[in-house]
């Protein structure tokens, strides 16, 4: 006889039938479990072979393009040029493999700086733990935004709703309760019982969408349903990005053009020149080889991976590659306030019951401190932070360590759960109250989950053991929240020990008290308490928490951040406006507006009330005012209408949050960050960011990185484009002037695969720029491949190179005393093989010559494209040290050409005389200085125009 099915068991059936107690496993017992079962995790997908990943480095359009340039050359009969063009596709997929490799490696990493995590209870203590060490037996813990690590069966439940969509598709959220299900109930017309609908169980995958609950793991891993029906889907995922999507366009483009001029140079070659059609070929292709940019795809792979990597170690984790350069365009940033522009470490400061503030003393979560009351008022403050000690789902945990050098241990105290919680538990510690003991004489019957529309939470509590405030019926429950909404809710009030009714009076004083405290900073919740029987377990929520009695005001402290100032000078200073959206009160929110430079004089606040009555229209020109508005009491959705509304005025939008109601807004942003610290998983998962830190300065470095990133691809390009040019020219010039070509093919393949291409990556890596963030944001819609660059690479820079280039070729010429009409008399025999040893000796001295030179341009070029505007004397010639190591690698590289015997023959190489070593070391000083004037003119240019 088979064992009855999980979700007909009755709680008790469960706890002894998994060995285990709602107490949860011992430690030593879970260890066992964990080696038994194995780690709570799936394999990973089968990944695409990488022999076929590599295989695609060789056959994308840019490696057909050079295959079949090696196939012409093998038909014209140069097999040497062949095989370079050939072995240049294999370089360029080695490197681009393993570029690509790399980047997903670094993205793959992140995946294990945010493990998921849940709450179990182990050793009898709640406790947080990896989602991997779940076991069978384990007592889970589950509230809002928490994402259902392994399959459980609930043992208490509080309007606990769940989002199932992922195993059953059903859009909306489905109930979830304790009780067990007859083992002949919801059977399916086919026979088949559904886990997924059990009401009694949560499945891996699911997320708690509302309420709370504790639950007994009885499958995890491959165990579970999940597991049986999907594969694993990784968080972090490597996708194309925008910006590689438009490198990849901009590669075809520039290709499309090298094939036109290549088609262009063979036809004049043949018709003009009356070159051979072999030799025609071999130069059409010298053309296509030069202008086809063979290290682009792999630098752009590194630059993202680069910046991904420097992200995650400012505690940014970027979960979508499309998000790096979507941050160098964010023109606004709308973020909480909680935890973000604050610490998130309360501190109960000040509670206020009436006619009387007491003051609580002390700082962060170590309950050393007083609540300095006395006399009758000592019995109101012990109900007032119990009721909100006993309304609370938070943990103390009490940590000892041992302390370096010293012999006593460091005694620190960490909070599990909400941090408002955290500092109510501290509070009636400090008054002598431990909630432990409250709890057990005041067992809690009832939860009625906090809710962002409610703004309150309420529990039921079994009263009839506790001597804080007598009670002649049996139970009693507990209010906390929004102190406006909980004070809606009153009817009466508790004053000198005695409950009368709420007078308008004393209504106006509690609300003045609220503002008064809000306007300081301090975060405000109201208490409430009522009296009664059994209806209290049976009430609806909104009959429940009706006619209650008023307690008084617990006023908190959160500081702001102490770098959240800086922060927002430099966005402002960036460009970036900064939009706080909060569930706080308004006077709070301006208080901490103001104390950060947020907001100067009186803050605009607009709550969410009122945001309700904005039409579209009338949101629109409110928001055309971007600086400092502050948005208090926003309900989910209104959040969602401010994301898109401040989109539809054409801005760029990266959005904070850290609930599972932020997911919607956080998936429409154009950049969603989700804090690691106090997020939810959902918010997570919907997240293209998050900070590890919960950091609003994270965001400004992160969004200073999506500008470098930006700005280093636009540097590298601007290097590989320039020297196109002085590729190019030598063979408009033999066609235009009927010489002798100064450059030969493989030489042209020199330059793009081995001098130029480590400093190319060293651009990419180039740190942000001094002044970046000074900058306001690029346009959304600004090409990569601007007008700008092409006309600072084509039209300046590798017009500069290109001159450079041919007065070396001529300087050789002229130095052994051929004019032109003598040069151009030569070229038929040069071309045709047939010169004289002599003729072709200074041929190789100038083809050698004009190599050399473009090479040491290009070390000039590598200081000017450090910046598109800004001096090298203010960028710092060596202040990313991977450009000395681009220049050693150039000079190495050209040194090994002109002297290394065997590549001499390859490459068509002499070595040069001395009097043109000193032509070479002056290029590099002369190209940067020309651009440093071209920088000032402009420079002087724009300010002269404002």
């Amino acid at each position: 006889m088979s064992a009855p099915p999980i979700w007909s068991l009755s709680s008790e059936a469960v706890v002894e039938t998994l060995q285990t107690t709602i107490q949860g496993l011992s430690s030593q017992e879970a260890l066992h479990r964990l080696k038994h079962y194995g780690a709570n995790e799936l394999p990973e997908p089968a990944h695409r072979p990488l022999w076929l990943r590599f295989t695609d480095q060789l056959t994308h359009f840019m490696a057909l393009l050079l295959w079949v340039a090696g196939i012409l050359a093998f038909v014209s009969g140069t097999p040497e040029l062949g095989w370079a063009i050939w072995a240049v596709i294999w370089i360029n997929a080695i490197f681009s493999f393993s570029q690509e490799f790399q980047a997903e490696r670094a993205l793959a990493a992140l995946k294990g700086v945010l493990p998921a995590q849940v709450k179990v209870f182990r050793d009898g203590n709640l406790r947080v733990i990896p989602a991997r060490e779940l076991v069978p037996g384990d007592a889970m813990q589950i509230e809002e935004g928490d994402r259902i690590s392994a399959d459980a069966r609930l043992i208490s439940a509080q309007s606990l709703y769940l989002d199932v969509s992922v195993l059953t598709g059903e859009s909306l959220p489905v109930a979830r309760e304790a009780t067990s299900v007859p083992a002949e109930g919801h059977i399916p017309t086919t026979g088949k019982v559904q886990p997924a609908e059990m009401t009694n169980l949560v499945l891996t995958g699911s997320t708690v969408a509302a309420g709370r609950g504790l639950a007994v793991v009885y499958a995890t891993g491959t165990r579970t349903e999940f597991g049986h029906v999907a594969h694993l889907t990784t968080t972090v995922k490597r996708e194309s990005s925008t910006l590689e999507i438009q490198i990849a366009r901009i590669v075809r483009v520039i290709t499309s053009i090298a094939l036109g001029m290549g088609l262009t140079v063979f036809l004049l070659s043949y018709f003009l020149v009356h070159m051979a059609v072999g030799e025609s070929f071999i130069f059409a292709i010298g053309i296509i080889v030069a202008n086809v940019p063979e290290g682009l795809l792999p630098t752009v792979t590194l630059a993202l991976a680069i910046s991904v990597q420097r992200m995650a170690q400012q505690n940014a984790l970027v979960r979508r590659l499309s998000a790096v350069e979507t941050l160098s365009a964010t023109t606004i940033i709308c973020t909480d306030k909680t935890g973000t522009l604050t610490k998130n470490e309360m501190t109960v400061r000040v509670l206020w019951i009436p006619s009387t503030e007491v003051e609580v003393s002390g700082t962060g979560y170590e309950p050393i401190g007083e609540v300095r009351c006395a006399g009758p008022a000592q019995a109101h403050v012990n109900l007032l932070l119990a009721g909100g000690a006993l309304c609370s789902n938070a943990r103390l945990i009490h940590l000892t360590s041992p302390a370096q050098g010293q012999a006593t241990p460091v005694s620190s105290w960490q909070e599990i759960g909400d941090p408002t919680e955290a500092a109510l538990l501290v509070a009636a510690l400090k008054a002598q109250l431990v909630p432990e003991a409250l709890q057990h004489r005041s067992p809690r019957l009832r939860e009625i989950p906090f809710d962002s529309r409610r703004r309150m939470m309420t529990v039921v509590l079994d009263w009839r053991l506790s001597e804080l405030w007598p009670n002649e019926l049996p139970y009693l429950s507990f209010t906390k929240g929004a102190p406006l909404e909980v004070l809606r809710c009153c009817g009466s009030i508790l004053n000198n020990g005695q409950v009368h009714p709420l007078s308008k009076q004393e209504r106006d004083a509690i609300a003045a008290a609220n503002d008064q405290f809000a306007s300081q900073g301090f975060r405000v919740l109201g208490v409430a308490v009522r009296k009664g029987d059994h209806e209290l377990l049976a009430q609806d929520p909104q009959t429940l928490e009706q006619d209650l009695t008023f307690l008084g005001l617990v006023a908190m402290q959160d500081p702001p951040r102490p770098e959240v100032d800086l922060a927002i000078d430099r966005c402002h200073r960036a460009g970036i406006a900064v939009t706080m959206i909060t569930g706080d009160y308004g006077l709070t929110a301006a208080a901490i507006a103001r104390s950060i430079g947020l907001s100067t004089g009186k803050a605009r606040v607009i709550t969410g009330e009122q945001l309700e009555h904005l039409s579209a229209a009338q949101l629109r020109q409110m928001l055309h005012r971007k600086t400092g508005l502050i948005f208090a009491r926003v309900a989910p959705e209104q959040k969602l209408r401010l994301v898109q509304a401040y989109q539809d005025l054409g801005q760029v939008v990266a959005v904070t949050g850290d609930g599972v109601n932020d997911a919607p807004a956080l998936r429409a942003a154009n950049i969603g960050v989700a804090m690691g610290l106090s997020g939810t998983d959902v918010a997570r998962e919907a997240a293209d960011m998050v900070l590890t830190d919960d950091n609003f300065a994270t965001i400004v470095s992160a969004i200073e990185q999506g500008r470098a990133v930006y700005q280093n691809i636009r540097k590298f390009m601007t290097y590989i484009l320039t020297s196109n040019v002085p590729q190019i020219v030598p063979f408009l010039a033999m066609v235009a002037f009927k010489i002798p070509p100064a450059l030969t093919v493989l030489q042209i393949l020199a330059v793009d695969l081995g001098t130029d291409m480590v400093p190319a990556l060293a651009l990419g890596a180039d740190p942000p720029e001094p002044g970046i963030m000074h900058q306001p944001p690029r346009s959304k819609h600004k090409s990569l491949l601007s007008t700008s660059l092409l006309a600072r690479a084509y039209g300046f820079l590798g017009v500069i190179e290109a001159i450079a280039a041919m007065l070396g070729f001529f300087t050789v010429w002229w130095s052994q005393g051929y004019t032109l009409a003598e040069l151009q008399q030569v070229t038929t025999a040069i071309l045709n093989h047939t010169a004289d040893a002599s003729t072709l000796q200074v041929y190789r001295q100038s083809t050698t010559v004009t190599l050399a030179v473009i090479v040491a341009c290009q070390v000039g070029n590598l200081f000017a494209c450090r910046s598109e505007y800004f001096s090298i004397t203010r960028v710092g010639f060596f202040s990313n040290r991977w450009i000395g190591v681009g220049i050693a690698t150039e000079w190495v590289v050209l040194l090994l050409l002109l002297y290394v015997y065997p590549l001499r023959e390859i490459f068509a190489t002499v070595p040069p005389t001395p009097q043109y070593w000193f032509m070479l070391l002056m290029w590099p000083p002369l190209l940067l200085g020309l651009e440093e004037l071209r920088k000032y003119a402009v420079h002087e240019f724009k300010r002269g125009e404002r």
